[in-house]
């Protein structure tokens, strides 16, 4: 059912974009102004495409965004979704399948993140290269369907090294401040408590968020190279750093940082091969 699902909303977004994109793209909070970006548009809005869940989230635009950026082909979702706001890890993670069945071969990510590693400050920009999954369900649980992929994918390699390896070498060309982390995956959506914020930080964890994790474990079920990027929003290590942070604070101090991730991405997918 869910595969025949992924193929109607697959075949409904290419009856209005006939061309296969490279590269999906899930742009987080604060960060939808990289579809701004993207030339020769077509915006779909969730709600048009079938089996798709909207978006519930006031910072998220809720939209399909398809076109070329830097010349490659890409299909972004402006806005996601997440488990706290209801949806299964199914409901969650199904514009991945789609993706995928659209032709894309990568999927690239962006999250806002608290950080839980001292040296990691608000504003600063951090490449996952491996994450620590505490979220209640897995969007791989229940039957597989070999259709998507394999019962018991492995995770060893999950974050693409030569996309890793890439963008530090666009941010050392570029003059970006640029690190590389571990990102905790929590439900939310409330924020973590200081014993909570310490315990991730014991555990290995440098960043902790409530997205991204669900949509990298379906991405790699199918096989798809995965780029992830942080902004960190807030410092919630050593204790004493820790102070209340609201929404709004997030999205400025996204905001501050959203023109040198644009950066990064452009000339990551500038990069990929045709």
């Amino acid at each position: 059912m869910l595969y025949e699902q992924a193929v109607e909303a697959a075949q409904f977004i290419q009856s209005k974009w006939k061309t296969q994109p490279l590269v999906g793209l899930i742009l987080g909070t604060g960060l939808s102004g990289l579809a701004d970006l993207i030339e020769d548009s077509v915006v779909i809005p969730y709600e048009d495409i079938p089996h798709f869940p909207a978006s519930t989230v006031s910072s998220h635009k809720g939209q399909l965004v398809l076109g070329h950026l830097e010349g490659k082909p890409v299909v972004a979702m402006a806005g996601r979704f997440h488990y706290y706001e209801g949806y299964s890890m199914k409901q969650v993670t199904f514009p991945v399948r789609v993706m995928k069945l659209l032709g894309v071969l990568s999927l690239f990510v962006s999250n806002a993140a608290g950080s839980v590693n001292a040296e990691m400050l608000a504003g600063d920009l951090v490449v996952l290269k491996d994450h620590i999954n505490l979220q209640p369900e897995n969007p791989l649980r229940g039957e597989n369907d070999e259709r998507f992929g394999l019962r018991f994918p492995d995770m060893m390699k999950t974050y693409d090294a030569a996309l890793r390896r890439q963008a530090f070498e666009i941010a050392e060309a570029e003059g970006i401040k640029l690190q590389e982390g571990i990102y905790v995956g929590l439900q939310g959506p409330n924020l973590e408590t200081p014993a909570e914020y310490l315990y991730m930080h014991r555990i290995g964890g440098d960043l902790v968020g409530m997205s991204t994790v669900p949509e990298v474990i379906v991405a790699r079920h199918m096989d798809l190279a995965v780029f992830a990027l942080s902004v960190v929003s807030n410092q919630c290590h050593p204790p004493e750093v820790i102070k209340e942070t609201t929404l709004e604070e997030v999205i400025e101090v996204v905001e501050g940082v959203a023109l040198q991730m644009q950066l990064l991405v452009r000339k990551l997918v500038e990069r990929l091969p045709a």
